[in-house]
């Protein structure tokens, strides 16, 4: 094995770091939507990974906790609609997760390997930030950067756990490269560079399912995406009226095929909150919906909103069939915490007198967004739940031959948050092998083809219909087969890997050196 003596790779204080820290934050923000320079996403762990390169696990945390606030207050700039109070708090919560991180990676840059280990430490603190606590919050995963990229393609054999393994594990060799290129080690350096190219173009070695692909049925229907739109100003009635905008424009399908003008749609997908009026209850919302739906032929996923009781609603996916009326319907399993419910409402209410502004829970559904509109089968998905590995993989899981994701982006237009959700959106395509529907109720909707290509899309702030040909397909990635055993397995060794540097730091085999470090190459760990 050869080892390379290299010199500290940022030889500065520690003030100095933290500061770096702050703009590698700021450079990851702008891989991911709206600015999308998703190359810079490794380029942001690489700087990260050389900031925290074996140094005082204090400072590591520190420099990990300054980089994440900085990343998600961009990221998540589009929450200060709520309240800035609410946005600098998750913002404090998700940068928390890349402070413990940042500790761990002070820890794990002194094992052999430790690339490998660090773009681990990037999975383990997404694997526990998306789940902990109160179901977590998977936003800004760095597979969420890579939507089309040589990466992406990943997604179909471990899922976006795979995408942000590769993309963490880019940005640590290259952190690797500068040190022993830095060290004259030009060799090593060299090997580590094409090391990257390997990655870059490994996605040729993924198979793809055959477009089409199916074990039984249609391979392809005819679908149409409405985007109603908002009433301008102050409406009276706003429910109602965004009711009647869809409505509107999904007769104007209806005619638009009796004229020839286009295709005679199989099914027809609304956004979330299209019918935010109980039509369940309210007899003239139901017959507005009877009414497009018979205009078209077909049946309709309405988003809707249902009454439960006083204190409890619903936000719901309902089939609508132009004969029978509503049919199947499908109960969001992912409520937003202190958005859609507030947990111990009896508690926090009385602290925090704005919670007042949620006055009902929504329940959280217990089965997956499986329904049939006729002869499709769906997986339904509503707004933030894309998301959650779980939630798009049971849908897949259960039957859903095309996955369909209702949401209303309304309050959050033109700050960058729909163009986050359609990224997502593309990485799901490809993770799963399925045409993905977009339906938003001000907008981005898209038509996204498997392979996570964005066939046609309403941009936001606008009114519209797509009415596309698409691909229904049975067949699995091996991502669906396999769930979250990947990134579980990838998680608990990286967790054994920090426990054993940890013990060896305990015995003295391995000190950190504050501004100077005497470090060895890839293969290497600090005391050979």
């Amino acid at each position: 094995m050869i080892a390379a003596h290299v010199t500290s790779p940022l030889d500065m204080p520690a003030y100095l770091r933290v500061v770096v820290a702050a703009v590698a934050g700021v450079v990851l923000a702008l891989a991911f939507p709206p600015f999308g320079a998703s190359l810079l996403a490794p380029v942001a762990v690489a700087v990260l990974t050389l900031v925290m390169f074996r140094q005082r696990p204090w400072l590591g945390g520190l420099c990990g906790l300054v980089a994440g606030l900085a990343f998600f207050l961009m990221l998540l700039r589009w929450l200060s609609l709520i309240g800035a109070d609410a946005w600098l708090a998750l913002s404090l919560f998700c940068a928390a997760w890349f402070g413990l991180m940042g500790v761990a990676i002070a820890y794990l840059s002194f094992l052999r390997w430790w690339p490998l280990w660090i773009a681990g430490a990037w999975l383990l603190q997404e694997a526990l930030r998306d789940r902990i606590p109160l179901g977590g919050f998977p936003w800004g995963r760095l597979a969420f950067a890579q939507t089309a990229t040589t990466l992406t393609p990943w997604a179909a054999i471990a899922g976006a756990a795979a995408v942000t393994f590769m993309t963490a594990l880019v940005g640590a060799i290259m952190a690797a490269a500068f040190l022993n290129l830095r060290s004259r080690n030009r060799l090593r350096g060299g090997l580590l560079v094409a090391g990257i190219i390997v990655i870059g173009v490994s996605s040729v070695i993924i198979p793809r399912p055959a477009v089409g692909q199916t074990d039984g049925g249609p391979s392809q229907t005819v679908a149409a995406v409405i985007q109603g739109g908002l009433p301008s100003g102050e409406a009276p009635d706003a429910p109602r009226d965004v009711l009647t905008r869809h409505v509107a424009e999904t007769v104007a399908v209806g005619e638009a095929a009796d004229e020839g003008l286009t295709r005679e749609p199989n099914i027809v997908i609304w956004p979330e909150n299209a019918a935010d009026i109980d039509p369940l209850r309210d007899e003239a919302s139901a017959a507005a919906i009877s009414a497009a739906a018979a205009a078209v032929n077909a049946p309709i996923l309405v988003g809707a909103v249902l009454g439960i009781d006083d204190m409890t609603v619903a936000n719901v996916g309902i089939v609508w069939d132009p004969v029978t009326g509503p049919g199947e319907y499908y109960v969001k399993q992912r409520p937003v915490p202190f958005g859609e419910y507030v947990p111990f409402r009896p508690l926090l209410t009385a602290l925090i007198g704005r919670f007042d502004q949620v006055p009902r829970d929504f329940i959280a559904g217990e089965s997956s967004g499986v329904l049939s509109m006729g002869d499709v089968v769906i997986a339904d998905v509503i707004c933030f739940e894309v998301a959650y590995d779980d939630v798009v993989r049971g849908a897949v899981l259960d039957g859903g031959r095309v996955i369909v994701i209702q949401t209303n982006n309304a309050t959050f237009a033109g700050l960058g948050q729909p163009e986050q959700q359609v990224a997502m959106s593309r990485l799901r395509a490809v993770e799963f092998g399925r045409t993905v529907l977009v339906a938003a109720t001000t907008g981005i909707s898209a038509v996204i083809d498997p392979t996570g290509a964005v066939v046609s899309e309403i941009g936001e702030f606008q009114s519209g219909s797509m009415v596309e040909t698409i691909q229904l397909r049975d067949s699995l990635t091996i991502a669906a087969r396999v769930g979250p055993w990947p990134e579980i397995l990838a998680s608990l060794a990286t967790m054994l890997a920090l426990g054993w540097s940890i013990w060896r730091r305990l015995l003295g085999k391995s000190k950190p050196n504050g501004n100077s470090v005497s470090a060895r190459d890839i293969g290497s760990s600090s005391d050979d």
